[in-house]
């Protein structure tokens, strides 16, 4: 059986993870690499676990938020796709094939406008990609680019991001601290609209209601 530990530890993923993260920040992206697949693979199993799936599934959806992202070195425009492809082929015969099914559609479904979910895994990504908000993932190395980049400048000024599960209220939630001397919080609203809304069908999806927390105000 195929471990988190056994993915992590894998080196095409790593490679593909490696060339993802120079071919991001080639174009000035947030990072994408090996930094962001930590961070989603971590969030993905806190949320799986709290929301009491079992410990195998936990670990298939930590599976996914590691190499959600790694197909962005061929294509940012279909590297959901691609990725999900990838993963198949590396793994094939290694996976129990209704895990690796379940694992590549979550891998191709976790940025894409025709968003559907049919198992929690699905659910998950999304959940655990769309709340890694954090300066740490800013890779411009001059501060005027930033300044004058959205996404960038959104980035930059969060200074946490943590998402948060109530089991007893049945509420998912992302709360997020913004310098707001840095950037006003309707930039993030103007950049990251849609992925709340990817949030909300992703927390009903798991039986949840979906909140936002910006420096302490329910926006959401």
């Amino acid at each position: 059986m195929i471990t988190l530990d056994d993915v992590k530890k894998n080196p095409q993923i790593l490679e593909f993870i490696n060339q993802t993260e120079e071919a991001m920040e080639a174009l000035s992206y947030t990072n994408h690499g090996l930094r962001h697949s930590a961070v989603v693979s971590e969030c993905a199993m806190d949320i799986a676990k709290k929301i009491g799936l079992e410990e195998r599934e936990a670990e298939l959806a930590a599976i996914a938020g590691f190499c959600h992202d790694m197909g962005n070195f061929m294509t940012r425009t279909f590297h959901h796709f691609f990725g999900a492809m990838l993963f198949g082929q590396v793994f094939t015969n290694q996976f129990d094939p209704k895990e690796l099914a379940m694992i590549m559609q979550a891998i191709s479904n976790h940025d894409k406008e025709e968003m559907n979910f049919t198992h929690n895994l699905s659910a998950i990504l999304v959940l655990a990609d769309k709340s890694d908000v954090d300066r740490s993932r800013v890779t411009a190395k001059d501060p005027e680019h930033f300044k004058h980049d959205i996404h960038d400048r959104v980035n930059y000024a969060a200074r946490e991001s943590k998402i948060t599960v109530d089991k007893q209220k049945k509420r998912i939630t992302l709360a997020l601290k913004i310098d707001t001397n840095f950037c006003p919080v309707m930039e993030y609203f103007e950049i990251f609209t849609d992925r709340m809304v990817f949030c909300r069908k992703a927390a009903q999806f798991l039986g949840y209601d979906f909140g936002l927390v910006i420096n302490k105000f329910r926006l959401l």
